[in-house]
């Protein structure tokens, strides 16, 4: 059997393999910290589970609009509004699967081949995956560390414009890194955006998992309602990952285009877990209050044990619950260049297991800092201190 030559373009979610790795040393009876993982080992709120729950003994157990629900699509583009100051109505949403399928929907509704599409990297892999899978040129712009979160590279960003290239995915308040653009990077992309006549991917995934300010968005800023679909999901504020609940909300036109996508590619999202959202977005909001207080605890915790370990330097991300440490001095402190040597050795020296940059994109050539990747949402605080205090021994011996 010879596969389609499109799936020579489909790469993968590589964190997953990092999974598999610290699974089978688990197997082999060794204590394995898991930092490598963006999911999370916080209960979904009381609430919405016991909606849940109602919502099946009630008989929400067919199928539904393939748009979504119209009760979650209404009360969605209400909560939208009030955090964004948009109009959106309930037909500005389409519900989906998860947060990922707006990647491809996106990418099959409005990209042809050929058409370049810039990309943040290091970014989540999937952007990359799903612009080549679909025919678009990939064009990956860079992030530059600056002295309290990471920054647009705009030299990189300048170098994939051209004629052809008619799309952008911003993913602010980011995985991996957790940078969020300052005011004025927002504003410099709006501009650039209506300048090149650009329409774009927001990635609002961790839009809600903030723990000081007040999360911006691209769409906020006028003339960019029009321009933009925002990629949102349950699976962060509501810790609902395996629920597999999202929406992709945008112009009525191309929300329309992505509904027909639903149709025929899943007929509808779940149909109970739709009414329980509702639950999630209008009622009882002690429950992402809670997550929220635990992941600050864990960050604060992880930055500064990091931040104790010779040859590591680790900002304090106000989003996300990722970490992007600085390894570059660590690894050449144990003589190593090789990113799959220094996670391995680490792994096998002290069991904490993590992404590191090369799992976000390809490394470029004229990179010279090195970076890993430490998820704490799905590991609890007595683990962090001793994972991390065994790295610290380990990259400091």
């Amino acid at each position: 059997m010879i596969l389609a030559e499109r799936m020579s373009r489909l790469g993968t979610e590589t964190a997953f393999a990092v999974s598999d790795r610290a699974r089978a040393f688990a197997v082999e009876g060794k204590r394995v910290y898991p930092f490598h993982l963006g999911d999370m080992n916080l209960p979904t709120p009381e609430n919405i589970v016991e909606a849940t729950y109602r919502a099946i003994r009630n008989g929400a157990t067919g199928y539904c609009p393939s748009a979504g629900c119209m009760d979650l699509r209404a009360a969605l583009a209400e909560d939208i509004n009030r955090s964004h100051g948009t109009k959106y109505s309930a037909d500005n949403v389409a519900i989906q699967p998860g947060g990922k399928p707006v990647i491809g929907k996106f990418m099959l509704t409005l990209v042809n081949p050929g058409d370049g599409v810039l990309y943040p990297n290091p970014g989540y892999p999937i952007y990359e995956s799903q612009i080549e899978f679909h025919g678009g040129r990939a064009l990956p712009y860079g992030l530059l560390e600056g002295p309290e979160t990471f920054q647009v590279d705009w030299d990189s960003m300048d170098a994939g414009l051209g004629p052809k290239t008619r799309f952008l995915v911003l993913n602010d308040l980011q995985n991996p890194t957790g940078a969020e653009c300052s005011p004025e990077e927002l504003e410099k992309i709006a501009k650039l955006v209506i300048e090149q006549n650009l329409f774009v991917l927001c990635d609002e995934a961790y839009f809600d998992i903030r723990y000081a300010g007040k999360s911006r968005s691209l769409v906020s800023i006028p003339g960019m309602e029009d321009r933009c679909v925002i990629l949102y999901t349950f699976s962060k504020k509501f810790a609902m990952t395996g629920w597999r609940l999202g929406a992709a909300i945008g112009p009525k036109e191309i929300i329309s285009a992505i509904s027909k996508l639903n149709v025929n590619e899943e007929s509808c999202s779940n149909h109970f877990i739709q009414v329980a959202a509702v639950e999630g977005l209008t009622g009882d909001q002690s429950g992402p209050r809670k997550i929220l207080s635990i992941l600050k605890e864990r960050r604060d915790l992880a930055v500064d044990l990091l931040n104790s370990i010779k040859g590591v330097r680790c900002q304090r991300p106000n989003a996300t619950f990722y970490l992007f440490p600085n390894i570059t001095e660590a690894m050449a402190r144990k003589g190593l260049s090789s990113y799959t040597e220094f996670a391995e050795g680490v792994l096998q020296n002290t069991g904490v297991s993590f992404c590191t940059r090369a799992h976000f994109g390809r490394v470029g050539a004229g990179e010279k800092e090195r970076y890993i990747r430490l998820a704490y949402s799905g590991i609890e605080s007595d683990q962090i201190r001793e994972g991390l205090g065994r790295l610290k021994a380990y990259l400091e011996s």
